[in-house]
């Protein structure tokens, strides 16, 4: 193994030195817990957004202006998710 002398680096190269706490099991938890919630608001949200647009959009008694405003959102929200799903 060769070893690097950290007083006279090699030119052209840089190094770094880092030290992070490890993860206990209980913040583990935590952590995870948090992004659950933190998940499943995001859902409930975005379904709730998508159901109140959707019944909008097939309202007879909704405006003009009220279905073109509730079909761009729509259309973001379908967008995003499509995005998402696609990245992942």
């Amino acid at each position: 193994m060769s070893t690097i002398d950290l007083n006279s680096p090699p030119p052209k190269h840089k190094f770094s030195v880092s030290v992070e706490r490890e993860e206990t099991d209980g913040e583990r938890r935590v952590r995870l817990f948090k992004d659950v919630a933190l998940f499943v608001v995001a859902i409930g949200f975005v379904v709730l957004l998508v159901v109140l647009c959707y019944s909008t959009v097939s309202s007879s008694n909704a405006t003009a202006e009220e279905k073109k405003w509730a079909m761009s959102v729509l259309s973001a929200a379908t967008g995003g998710i499509i995005g998402y799903l696609l990245r992942k």
